[in-house]
Parts: structure tokens; sequence; C-alpha cells
């Protein structure tokens, strides 16, 4: 595919930040550049400290069952899209996972991340989020073991309380492990990922001491420079990939001394202060969900930076684990802004009410649902939707205002199987160029 745009000679170089003014926040200058426009230069100086990390794309799947899909056609979407966001050169894919209702029909996240990690040779996988309200979390510790083992260490556990739908009644776990559970699902599941022998004596879990078996924190064989290019088995043409995933990892956490813990990184979702605190306390990297602008993002991050210091850890350590935050968003690119706009706006509506529509909640609770036509308006108003130039700037400008350099994109909002390929596609090969 041709590139159709430039850049202007007055645009600042691809990559290129301003000196750090220090690690402090003094004021948090309100955002005031429109979707898909870079922030002014005094504002992208004085949002956050500057930082040389390159900005990675990933995609976020929930394999969607759109109105007049088959569950097998959404799933299919999703395994196709992970193949093409490699040969794209994206750095990451994320998998959401749902029960009971279209508007995701992947019911778990690690055994799909399995599948893919088997059909990739590069590109890291993550679940966003495995959801532990309705896990065990040494039966999930095991998976992540495993897959984190077998793929040369291409696997992200994301992990999330969920919310008060009717799942836990299903699985027996009841209202109380979504309201106050969380803390100790997710102490378990950092036991065993780190631990050789894990007991347990807590009010939801206690059991003797056992092995951890497979231990997570042993050495993981690194693929070797043919297979990482996908050479080797595979046949046809081999595409170099753009972004190859640093050695870092996508959410490993810190230790007290500062020191990245041996296992697969482990990153979790947060949407509530409590859930911010606690991702904090446990030095683990956030995920921040699609609805959250600029500005929200910034004020999780705050909260996340007082937690931070308030758990004894250094500013040095806090850096580092802010490269490792997500966000989710939308991606959807074309020739025109008004064209990407609505190709989201014909398809998402209908999806929204068919697939968030189905939710119910475990106690009968009132639940209010947004509109889902605004509810698209504001995703693209807050993500990469328009041009590829658009779709850069607004991810430059995110990068600048807040420091997060780790994205997720929804690129299924078309609904489309093929619009979706091309889409992704489009992603590599005319907007991460831009990036840098």
């Amino acid at each position: 595919m041709t590139k159709t745009t430039t850049r202007a000679e007055t645009r600042r170089p691809v990559g290129v930040r301003p000196p750090a003014p220090g690690p402090t926040l003094t004021a948090v200058p309100p955002v005031t550049a429109a979707a898909g426009e870079p922030l002014p230069a005094a504002q992208r100086a004085g949002a956050r400290p500057a930082d040389t990390a390159p900005v990675r794309v990933g995609l976020f799947m929930l394999s969607a069952q759109f109105p007049g899909q088959s569950h097998g056609e959404a799933l299919e979407r999703t395994l196709r899209s992970a193949v093409e966001a490699e040969l794209a050169g994206l750095d990451s894919v994320w998998l959401a996972e749902h029960h009971f209702v279209p508007y995701g029909v992947c019911p778990d996240a690690a055994t799909l991340a399995a599948l893919l990690l088997g059909r990739t040779r590069r590109i890291g996988v993550g679940t966003a989020v495995s959801v532990l309200s309705t896990r065990h979390p040494v039966a999930l510790g095991e998976q992540a073991a495993l897959l984190h083992l077998t793929s040369g260490g291409r696997f992200t556990l994301g992990v999330g309380r969920g919310g008060p739908w009717i799942d836990l009644d299903v699985f027996g776990d009841g209202l109380a492990a979504f309201e106050n559970g969380f803390p100790e699902r997710l102490d378990l599941l950092l036991r065993w990922l780190r631990g050789s022998r894990v007991g347990a004596d807590g009010p939801q879990f206690a059991f003797p001491e056992v092995a951890v078996v497979p231990r997570a924190t042993e050495p993981v064989r690194r693929p070797g420079l043919s297979s990482w290019l996908g050479l080797g088995e595979q046949s046809g043409p081999v595409r170099f990939p753009r972004q190859r995933r640093d050695e870092e990892g996508l959410g490993e956490e810190l230790t007290a001394s500062g020191r990245p813990v041996a296992g697969p990184p482990v990153v979790v979702a947060c949407t509530s202060p409590g859930g911010v605190k606690l991702a904090a306390e446990r030095g683990l990297p956030m995920l921040l969900g699609m609805h959250s602008g600029d500005e929200d993002k910034l004020r999780m991050l705050e909260l996340y930076r007082t937690a931070w210091l308030a758990a004894g850890r250094s500013e040095e350590q806090l850096r580092r684990v802010g490269r490792r935050h997500v966000a989710a968003g939308v991606a959807q690119v074309d020739d025109r802004t008004a064209a990407a706009r609505s190709t989201l706006l014909n398809a998402m509506p209908g999806w929204f009410e068919h697939g968030l529509g189905a939710h119910r909640t475990v106690d009968g609770r009132e639940r209010k649902m947004r509109d889902p036509r605004e509810y698209t308006e504001l995703l693209c108003d807050l993500h990469a939707v328009g041009t590829p130039r658009q779709c850069a700037d607004r991810l430059l400008a995110t990068a600048e205002r807040t420091g997060i350099r780790r994205f997720a994109l929804l690129a299924e909002g078309s609904g489309d199987h093929e619009a979706t390929l091309h889409n992704i596609a489009r992603l590599g090969s005319e907007v991460l160029p831009e990036l840098g």
C-alpha cells in the first residue's frame, strides 16, 4: 500500500522529544487538542516528563459478534486479525473474555491466547483481561506459567475483577468475589507466579502448601533469530517486523529493590481509585479502558503515583513501570476523517446495543447503559480515527500528554471481516512509520 501523506517541514521530527523537565508534576494543564491533532508545543513540554521510549501499538480484540454474525465468524475474525497484526509489524494482541453476551464471544482469553501464540512467532499476546472474580487464581497461574514458558516469554497476563454480572452465580463465586475478593485473588495469583511452593489461608482460598508446577520463574528459552524473523518452517513471503518487543516485557512488576520479577508480565485493569491503589501497591502497571480520555488517564496516573510513593518505592522505579502502562483505544484508518468516523458510526452502535444490552446483573440491580451512538462518537473523538497522519498524531499527543507509550487498539469496529484486516494492514504500513 502506498503512503499518500507526508509531514510538513514545520512539524517536529518523529520520535524527537525535548529534554525531561524532571519527574515531579506541578500542574496539569487542560487538554485542548482536538482528536487527531497534536498538542500545542507549550502543553507538550509541560504535560509530563519527556520519554524517548518508542510508542508501541497493539490490537485489542473483543471477538465481537456484530448483528447477523455467528459466534464462529467473530472468533475467526480474531484469529485472522492476530496473524495480520504480526505481518503488519504491530507489537501485541490483547484478548478480552466475556460470558453469555454477544459483546464478546471469547469466554477464556488465556485459552485463545494459547492458540494465537501457536500461530504466530514474534508478536506479544496478552489477556485484557482474564477475570479473577470467576477464576481460581492457581488455575489461572498454571495457565500463565505454561504460556510464558512455551512461548519464549511472549505472553502477558492482564487481570481484572470484572463486573457484577450473572457470571458470578453461574460459576458459584457470588457477589462477594466481585465486591471484596479481588485483592486476595490477585495476591494468591502473584505468589503462584513468583514462587516454588504456595499455600493459602484466606477467607476465599485455604489449602496446604503445594509445589508450583510448571514454575514461571524458570529461565525462558528465547527463540533464535530465524524463528523471530518468521523463517524456518514458515512458507511464503516474510515481512520484517517494524516493532520488536523490548526485553523488559509488556508489564513486569518490580521488587521493592526495583528489579524486574521473573515470570510472565502482569497488568491490572483499573477503572476505580481502589483498583489504581491496589496495582501501585503491588508494583503492577495499569491497563486503562477505552472510555478514558487524556484527562482521565492523567487523574489515574496521579493516583497511581501517590500510592506508589506511599508504598516506599522510588521515582526511578515509577518511571520504569510507567513505560508499561497500557491504554486501550480504537483505531480506524481511512483516506478521509469523515469516512473513518462513518464506518464506526454505521456499525458500532448496533453492536453496543446488541452486545452490552445483553448483560444481566447477579442480584437484579438496575444498570444504566450508555447511549450507543453517543458512546461511539465519544470513542471517535478520543482515539485514532481518521487519516494515517491524524491517527499517528492522536497517539503521539496522548503519549506526550500522559507518558503512556503502549496502546491496545480496537480495529474491528467496522464489524466486517475483510475490512478489519485491511484496517490492521493500514495501521502497520501507514500509521506505524509516522510514529517513528
